[in-house]
């Protein structure tokens, strides 16, 4: 409760409390036995028909933006004592992402989205992710900072992601460096103004070295650089080799024995090279726990063991749509206003990660005899709030109450009618 009304106390008053019961109903599961359905899952905690239609209110028209609650939200964590942001050579990962809401059923869905089940795009509500990369009592979380929807003239993922790393670019202090996982383009990072970045390419990525190629004899001179392909391919059962690394790197971790391939100075296929045109490195991390090497880019000069340590810190913000889907059972949602499919995964993903930042900061609760050494994930921390109704007897600030209407002296309902006087005369004159 002490977390949930630091995040909700600053809002208009009447609001305030509303969403207090909503955010209890998400954090609880309450979303999870009722199939999505946000009316019934306010009744399961407890409230009153009157208190669950002023919360479905403040849900649905409240003066309320999703940027404000996290700024409370990111004030919350930062003053708890376990709380411990990441630093890798002085810089700060600030991890990137987008996640869809799948809304199949849903009329007018604004934008699609990629479904690996079914192997096509589906309606989904998009909301692009950024958030802060720190530990808390020895768990990795992300703490986010920013949740953007689709733009409403253009709803398609390519929009998203720019007006994301446009935001992104615009926010980025001096010691955070922003880390994102393949799909997104070092062009579209260029294009956005991001200096500071880590991103994972895609296997058969090419550049060129930053320097005009030497001139062969023959033919004309030429004025790209040399192409450097860090993973071999194979095209028409040819097999194209890669080209050789500028240096080689190896360290250990966790036991296991990395090394890294490491190629400077590169820049994108279609630039031409020079001193102003952006350059970056590339870096190859072959682990023996996986298949495939990492592929990541970054402009900084960072040794390649830190550059492999902040890509790690990409995977918090991850947990943040999984703990609001399947653990708070936001993935089905029953609302159909335009304002309300954007807000209910909003509120989800706050929700979610309360949940994370509660079950880290909580001892460890079994889910029942057989959990001998339970861990404190979210999941567990969700099942010992489930059933449990809003606590009335917690003492709440003064912001936190029932709204007074300015018009509770008024008549409602029919009473209230301007064409009272009138039926008063039907009825006198039928008398």
């Amino acid at each position: 409760m002490k977390a949930l009304v630091a995040v909700t106390k600053d809002l208009p008053m009447g609001t305030n409390l509303g969403l207090l019961h909503t955010l209890w109903a998400l954090v609880s599961g309450a979303l999870l036995p009722e199939r999505g359905a946000l009316i019934p899952a306010l009744q399961r905690i407890g409230l009153e028909e009157e208190a669950v239609r002023r919360a479905w209110r403040a849900f649905r028209g409240g003066q309320w933006q999703i940027g404000e609650v996290l700024k409370s939200w990111q004030s919350y964590v930062e003053g708890m004592d376990e709380w411990h942001v990441h630093r890798h050579e002085g810089y700060r990962a600030l991890a990137v992402d987008i996640t869809a809401f799948f809304r199949p059923a849903l009329k007018n869905c604004p934008s699609k989205h990629y479904h690996p089940q079914a192997q096509r795009a589906l309606p989904a509500v998009m909301m692009g992710i950024v958030g802060e990369v720190g530990e808390m009592s020895g768990q990795r979380l992300a703490c986010p900072r920013r949740i953007e929807r689709v733009h409403p003239k253009d709803p398609s993922e390519t929009r998203l992601w720019a007006d994301l790393l446009r935001q992104v670019g615009r926010e980025l202090a001096k010691d955070e460096v922003a880390v994102l996982d393949a799909g997104v383009k070092i062009s579209d990072l260029q294009a956005a103004g991001i200096t500071r970045y880590v991103v994972r390419l895609a296997k058969n990525f090419t550049a060129q070295r930053n320097q005009v190629a030497s001139y062969q004899g023959t033919g004309r001179p030429p004025v790209y650089g040399e192409t450097v392909r860090p993973l071999p391919r194979t095209r028409k059962d040819k097999l194209i080799a890669a080209t050789p690394p500028d240096r080689v790197d190896t360290w250990q971790f966790e036991g296991r024995a990395i090394r890294a391939e490491i190629w400077n100075n590169l820049i994108l296929p279609d630039a031409l090279p020079g001193p102003d045109t952006p350059s970056f490195q590339v870096v190859a991390i072959h682990d023996p726990d996986f298949d495939q090497p990492w592929l990541l880019a970054t402009p900084l000069p960072l040794p390649a063991a830190t550059v492999c340590s902040i890509y790690r810190d990409r995977w918090p913000i991850e947990q943040i749509p999984l703990a609001a889907k399947q653990m708070l059972g936001a993935h089905r949602q029953f609302v159909h206003a335009p304002e309300s499919i954007q807000r209910l995964p909003e509120l989800a993903l706050l929700a979610g990660s309360i949940l994370s930042f509660l079950a880290a900061s909580a001892p460890a609760a079994p889910t029942g005899f057989w959990d001998k050494c339970p861990k404190p994930t979210p999941g567990r921390f969700r099942r010992a709030l489930m059933g449990c109704p809003f606590p009335d007897s917690c003492l709440l600030p003064m912001q936190l109450r029932k709204k007074q209407s300015v018009t509770a002296h008024l008549p409602k309902g029919i009473l209230a009618h301007r064409r009272q006087p009138a039926l008063l005369l039907l009825q006198v004159s039928g008398n």
